[in-house]
């Protein structure tokens, strides 16, 4: 399948100089969805995203090493670096879609610009001796090159994959997912073995190496526009109910969503089991988040009615974390919920390519602001989790001092699982017509 580029003619009539080179290229454009080169542009970004995703999102053995350090222990703010590598892309969503789109010409730098900002500023923290030094390069530093780099890619994918945009995505998130299940024993073994700084440099002489072969697989379908003449980000979906309701559905989950990830390895040194049996843990849910977001990802592009899939990932996340987590007096039960709740809560990314497509021409404005609203989770996490951790441990429903985050989690689950369903019940509901003479 070809797509149709439009042309702008000039104010004389004929075609820009840009527009005559994008012509000439019409006839040989690869197809959509299919082809050895969408297939391996999509290789590239799974590549991108196990690797370069895989350390922030796996901070939790870092920020745990930089706990037990007598220099870092009694530092409070050891969890920003973290909040900072993972927010700033979801956060900056919105910002760095219109620019992506503008300066079209320029994707591919800003690909390598961000992989750049992302080794030298593994290679920056390795020298820094303060948390507020580590919070500058490992956490700031580190989330603005990723920003950088991702939001270009995903305009690259939207071109290559159309029909099965749901699977691509799906196969791009597996990538940070899969990663998960062995870089926690990596880093905390060569942390173990050789310290913050020696364990920084080899993550980014890793990264360098793991990344710099794949650069030229990462080539967006169309011709490069250098005109500029971009039109501008269309925001008409803010008018649109239908969108808030996504909206507030996707906020509700993204409050959830990394609280259980936070502390399942505090719950089972609860239950008397080691750290390396929690980092277990979080390895399985990590896996069955990446087998989640491949079948969701794949049903999103079968099933029309997406609202369906979203009630159904949202209630069983729901339900496993009310039952499941809160019943979890024995490490059987506690990897069932992690599997369970990490294959259906782990899949709600996916769906935002299928909102944009929804409620706007252009899905990715509608995916930066699905983006942005996991970013304020990501962010309130943290401290809200930390609220909730009041109580002491004890025998009963969620060992007592997890209890009321076992309920938050729940509840919000449920929220965003009412929200959706709400929506196609509107249609259903009488309205009393006002009659004027």
């Amino acid at each position: 399948m070809s797509l149709e580029l439009s042309r702008t003619i000039g104010e004389h009539g004929g075609a820009t100089e840009d527009e005559a080179e994008q012509d000439r290229s019409i006839q040989t454009l690869p197809p959509t969805d299919q082809g050895p080169k969408a297939w391996r542009f999509l290789f590239g970004c799974f590549m991108i995203e196990a690797v370069l995703w895989g350390i922030p999102v796996n901070y939790g053995v870092f920020q745990n090493y930089y706990s037990r350090q007598p220099e870092f222990q009694d530092n409070t703010n050891i969890a920003l670096i973290g909040t900072l590598a993972t927010s700033i892309q979801f956060l900056g969503a919105p910002f760095a879609t219109p620019l992506v789109k503008k300066y079209h010409a320029w994707q591919r730098h800003m690909v390598w610009t961000g992989c750049a900002l992302c080794v030298i500023s593994l290679l920056a923290a390795s020298f820094c001796t303060s948390i507020a030094g580590l919070a500058v390069t490992q956490g700031a530093l580190y989330g603005t090159g990723f920003l950088i780099m991702y939001f270009p890619i995903l305009c690259m994918m939207n071109e290559w994959f159309v029909r099965r945009r749901g699977l691509a995505y799906g196969i791009l998130y597996a990538g940070g997912g899969l990663s998960g299940v062995g870089l926690p024993f990596l880093m905390e073994w060569l942390l173990a073995r050789f310290g913050y700084k020696i364990t920084l440099r080899a993550l980014a002489v890793g990264v360098l190496l793991l990344i710099a072969p794949i650069q030229p697989l990462l080539k967006g379908r169309l011709p490069p526009s250098h005109s500029g003449a971009i039109r501008a980000v269309d925001l008409s979906f803010l008018a649109q109910s239908h969108f808030w309701v996504l909206a507030l559905s996707n906020l509700c989950q993204g409050f959830a969503y990394y609280m259980p990830g936070l502390y399942l390895p505090t719950y089972a040194s609860a239950l008397g089991y080691s750290s390396r049996t929690g980092a277990l843990i979080l390895a399985a849910s990590n896996l069955a988040s990446t087998l989640g977001q491949v079948s969701f990802g794949y049903l999103t592009d079968r099933v029309d009615n997406v609202h369906i899939l979203v009630f159904v990932s949202t209630t069983i996340s729901a339900v496993v974390s009310f039952t499941l987590w809160g019943m979890a007096h024995s490490l059987t039960l506690l990897i069932v919920f992690a599997i369970a709740y990490g294959w259906f809560a782990g899949a709600y990314p996916v769906y935002w390519p299928k909102f944009g497509s929804l409620i706007s021409e252009d899905p990715q404005p509608v995916y930066s602001m699905m983006a942005f609203g996991k970013g304020v989770g990501n962010v309130v996490a943290g401290p809200v989790s930390a609220a909730l951790l009041t109580r002491p441990l004890t025998s009963g429903y969620g060992m007592g001092r997890f209890q009321p985050l076992i309920v938050f989690v729940g509840s919000l689950m449920g929220v965003a699982s009412l929200v959706i369903v709400g929506w196609p019940l509107r249609r259903f509901t009488p309205v009393r017509r006002r009659f004027t003479s």
